[in-house]
C-alpha cells in the first residue's frame, strides 16, 4: 500500500513516519487552498498571504491527521493491542496494527477513537474562529483556523462511511463479529461493502470528469481505488493471519541447505552458488556450525583480478537478525519479518547451529492448499502478489 516511508519522530513512543506520496498531498492541498478556496471566500488580500494562508492549513491538517490516527493508536494500546506508529500518506494517514483487535468492543473503542478525535479538534479550531471573529483578529488567522474547523469535520465524516478498512467499515465490523462471533465473517462483509462504497466513489469520479471537472473527479476515482484495494487487502491479511497462526516455521522448513564451505574461492562461490542457485545471500558453514553469511555485497567489494586468491573466510561476515529465525517462531512472525527485510528465504538456527531453510514459497504452498480447503479459493491469489513484491 505505500512506498518509501521518512521517519519524522517519536510521539507518546509511536513512532510517526510520512510516505513520499503525502508531500505531493501537501502541495496540492497548498495550491488548493492558496489558488482557490481561500481567494473566493476572502477577496483583496495579497498573492503571498494567500500561500502563506495555504501553507499552514496544510500544516494544520498534517497535525489533525497525527492526531487523529494516534488516537487510535492510544486506545489500542490502552487495551493491550501492539501498534507499530503512524504513516502519513496520500490519502490520509493509517495507525499500524501488529495484530487484529481481540474483541468487538476493543475494535469499536479503536475505530471510533479517531472521529471523536476529529471532531473535538474541529470544535477547538471552530472556538478560535469564533473567538478571533469576536476580538477581530486578523482576517488571515480566522480564515485558517475557519478551514480547520471545517476539514475536521469533514474528515470524521468521511471516516465514518460504514466502507472497511475506514473506521466506520471498523465499526460496522465490530457490530457484525459481535452478532455472529466470528471475525472473519464479519471481515469478508465489511470489507465487502468498503469494496462496493470503492466502485461507487470511481463512478463518481467519472461522472465529474465527463462534466469537465478534471481535478475532483480524478481525485475521487484515484479514492474509491485505494478504498476497493484497501478493503481487500484487509480481508486477505486477516484470513492469511488466520491460516498461518500457531504454525512454527518447522513445519515448513527444509534440511536441504545450500551452504558454502570457508575455504572456497570468491570465483567458485560466484561461479558454482550465486550463479547456479541465485539466492542473494549463502550461510558460510563449517562443521555444522555457521561462521557467518556471504551475499553479493560483499563480493562486490572485492577487485574482480582477485576473486581467484581470496577466501571466503576472508571476506564473511556475521548473518545480519533479519536473516535467521528460531525453530519455534509462529509463521505469521516469519512471513512479517520476510517482508521487512525484503527476504524470501530465512535460515532456521538453533544456538549457532543450522538447522535447515524456510521459503516464502514453501510458505506459500501451504497456504494455498489450506486455504482451498476451508473455501478460500479467492484469497489464494495474494499468494502469487506476495511472491512478487519479495
Amino acid at each position: 500500500m505505500f512506498g518509501q516511508s521518512i521517519k519524522l519522530f517519536r510521539l507518546f513512543g509511536f513512532e510517526v513516519k510520512i510516505d513520499l506520496s503525502w508531500i505531493i498531498l501537501a502541495v496540492l492541498i497548498t495550491w488548493s487552498l492558496a489558488e482557490g478556496l481561500f481567494p473566493y471566500y476572502y477577496k483583496d488580500l495579497s498573492r503571498s498571504s494567500y500561500w502563506w494562508m495555504g501553507g499552514f492549513g496544510a500544516i494544520g491538517l498534517f497535525l489533525s491527521i497525527i492526531f487523529h490516527e494516534m488516537s487510535h493508536s492510544l486506545v489500542a494500546r490502552r487495551y493491550g493491542l501492539p501498534m507499530k506508529g503512524i504513516t502519513l500518506f496520500i490519502f490520509g494517514g493509517i495507525a499500524e496494527m501488529e495484530d487484529e483487535p481481540a474483541s468487538p468492543k476493543v475494535e469499536f473503542m479503536m475505530a471510533i477513537a479517531g472521529p471523536i478525535a476529529s471532531l473535538v479538534i474541529s470544535l477547538l479550531f471552530y472556538s478560535i474562529y469564533r473567538l478571533g471573529v469576536m476580538a477581530d483578529w486578523s482576517v488571515k488567522v480566522n480564515a485558517v483556523a475557519g478551514y480547520l474547523a471545517w476539514i475536521n469535520v469533514a474528515l470524521a465524516v468521511f471516516n465514518m462511511l460504514p466502507a472497511f478498512p475506514l473506521d466506520g467499515g471498523r465499526v460496522l465490523r465490530s457490530g457484525l463479529w459481535k452478532w455472529k462471533n466470528n471475525i472473519r465473517w464479519a471481515t469478508r462483509v465489511s470489507s465487502q461493502i468498503g469494496s462496493a462504497f470503492g466502485m461507487g466513489l470511481i463512478i463518481l469520479g467519472i461522472m465529474n470528469i465527463l462534466i469537465a471537472n478534471l481535478v475532483g473527479g480524478f481525485w475521487w476515482v484515484l479514492i474509491g481505488m485505494f478504498l476497493r484495494n484497501a478493503s481487500s487487502v484487509s480481508y486477505r491479511q486477516l484470513v492469511i493471519r488466520r491460516a498461518l497462526q500457531g504454525e512454527s516455521v518447522e513445519r515448513f522448513m527444509s534440511t536441504d541447505v545450500v551452504t558454502v564451505p570457508p575455504s572456497l574461492s570468491v570465483e567458485r562461490v560466484v561461479d558454482e552458488y550465486f550463479y547456479k542457485y541465485h539466492y542473494k545471500f549463502f550461510p558460510v558453514v563449517e562443521n555444522s556450525h555457521i561462521v557467518g553469511c556471504i551475499n553479493t555485497q560483499q563480493i562486490q567489494q572485492v577487485p574482480r583480478e582477485d576473486w581467484p586468491y581470496r577466501t571466503v573466510e576472508q571476506i564473511v561476515r556475521q548473518c545480519a537478525p533479519d536473516n535467521a529465525v528460531r525453530p519455534h517462531t509462529d509463521s505469521v512472525d516469519v512471513l512479517a519479518q520476510m517482508n521487512r527485510s525484503q527476504q524470501s528465504r530465512l535460515m532456521v538456527v538453533e544456538d549457532d547451529r543450522l538447522l535447515g531453510v524456510v521459503t516464502l514459497k514453501d510458505m506459500l504452498q501451504f497456504l494455498a492448499v489450506k486455504l482451498d480447503l476451508e473455501g478460500d479459493r479467492g484469497v489464494v491469489t495474494v499468494s502469487k502478489d506476495m511472491d512478487q513484491q519479495l
